[in-house]
């Protein structure tokens, strides 16, 4: 029942940003059997529309192979099909394939799927790049752009990219860090400006037509380990240690279907409106001016002729009206309720 009621609502965020097809009926279809636990009839809805170029059902189909769900765990036709989507623009298949293809030490080909997903701001991404920034590897050593990278993953929540900027500290000179901190700054504005040119402004929530799960696991941090032949800047006396790279991906079972990467059932919601296009206006403004907000994941949900803006999800109402505070006392206000 439940799966059913978030599948609904997905649908309405869906159709008010746009992302619909004329295959979104049976893909839709698919999710609500994968919701029910019917994972063979989930699998039979999705394959003709992934064959028909359907770039949620591609998704779905990495999905359903890399969990072996429906079908034999097969990571090769994951890996197809995550690729069929993003090779079509679909974000989510974009962030899995690249962090497969390196995980698979495939960086050649991993390195621009990495940097679209960084660029938009995705924090595994942005991990994997500055560790690699930092031990020039597989992208040339920028010590400055490797922190500045690393800042944003940090500031995503990701702990191994904290622990990574604990070990950078140790070698990168202070006016470097200073100056990466700088970039870190205008890399978030553009994360924003490449948010806003692929989706309207608004990081997009899940279609009716994609599953949530098999989100690919941030890397484990490790102890760095010294590299064979340091090339350290003239005033760095001591060979620098290695932050590596570990593997991003694991085949261990993904959070639970139809779903957002977070879960809960409480939302804030800061805002209702007759034009959509002020809830996202509202949402553009106060993600500027609350930083609790960044990272959040917005929605647009349609009620009658209204559209109200809502964050979360929590997963407790005392986590909600944490955050609703901290957004009245910007100005706006804004109410905690339960899906």
């Amino acid at each position: 029942m439940r799966h059913s009621k978030i599948a609904r609502q997905l649908l309405l965020v869906s159709a008010i940003l746009g992302f619909t097809s004329p295959a979104l009926a049976d893909v839709k279809a698919g999710v609500d059997a994968w919701g029910r636990g019917d994972y063979k009839a989930a699998v039979s809805e999705w394959r003709g529309p992934a064959a028909a170029g359907d770039a949620d059902a591609q998704f779905n189909m990495a999905q359903a192979y890399k969990l072996g769900r429906g079908v034999p765990a097969d990571l090769a036709q994951a890996e197809r099909y995550y690729k069929m989507a993003a090779d079509q623009g679909h974000l989510q298949a974009n962030d899995n394939y690249g962090l497969i293809l390196f995980q698979k030490k495939r960086q050649k080909e991993a390195l621009p799927y990495l940097q679209a997903s960084a660029n938009r701001g995705e924090p595994r991404a942005q991990y994997v790049l500055g560790t690699g920034h930092f031990n020039g590897d597989f992208v040339e050593k920028d010590w400055i752009k490797a922190y500045a990278l690393m800042t944003r993953a940090s500031a995503a929540g990701l702990p191994q990219a904290t622990s990574n900027m604990a070990q950078m500290d140790k070698y990168i000179p202070l006016d470097q860090r200073r100056s990466a901190i700088a970039l870190a700054g205008q890399m978030e504005e553009n994360e924003k400006r490449v948010r806003t040119a692929q989706v309207g402004g608004l990081r997009p929530a899940p279609s009716s037509g994609a599953i949530q799960t098999a989100q690919l696991p941030a890397s484990k941090a490790v102890t760095p380990v010294p590299t064979p032949k340091p090339v350290a800047p003239p005033v760095v006396k001591s060979a620098p240690a290695v932050v590596a790279a570990p593997p991003v991906v694991k085949t261990a079972p993904a959070p639970a279907p139809v779903r957002t990467a977070a879960s809960g059932n409480w939302r804030v919601q800061l805002g209702a409106f007759g034009n959509q296009n002020k809830a996202k206006s509202l949402w553009n403004n106060l993600e500027k001016r609350v930083p609790a907000l960044n990272g959040m994941q917005p929605y647009l949900v349609a009620a009658g002729s209204v559209t109200r803006l809502q964050t979360g999800p929590f997963a407790t109402k005392a986590q909600a009206s944490k955050l609703c505070s901290t957004v009245k006392a910007s100005g706006n206000d804004c109410i905690v309720k339960s899906r």
